[in-house]
């Protein structure tokens, strides 16, 4: 099984500490996804900055079918969305 190291909340600094407290104020926590990318914060700003653009930005599909294709990818992927 493989093994990532997470940099807990209390233990984040600079860049890391304003990932994660914008994810608190956005989200109402912090989504494990961003833990997993906690070694790199500027690839994970930059993740969920790519994320933002195809989920909450306008385009051909609404949020909900977004939203939908999200959840149906992630159970085929057997991944909890």
């Amino acid at each position: 099984m493989a093994w990532i190291r997470l940099i807990d909340e209390s233990d984040a600094t600079g860049a890391l500490a304003k990932l994660y407290e914008s994810s608190r104020a956005r989200a109402g926590g912090i989504a494990n996804i961003i833990r997993v990318m906690s070694q790199d914060a500027d690839s994970a700003a930059q993740s969920i900055r790519f994320y933002i653009t195809l989920m909450k930005s306008p385009n051909a599909l609404s949020p909900a079918r977004r939203e939908m294709l999200a959840a149906v990818v992630s159970n085929v992927n057997d991944c909890y969305y």
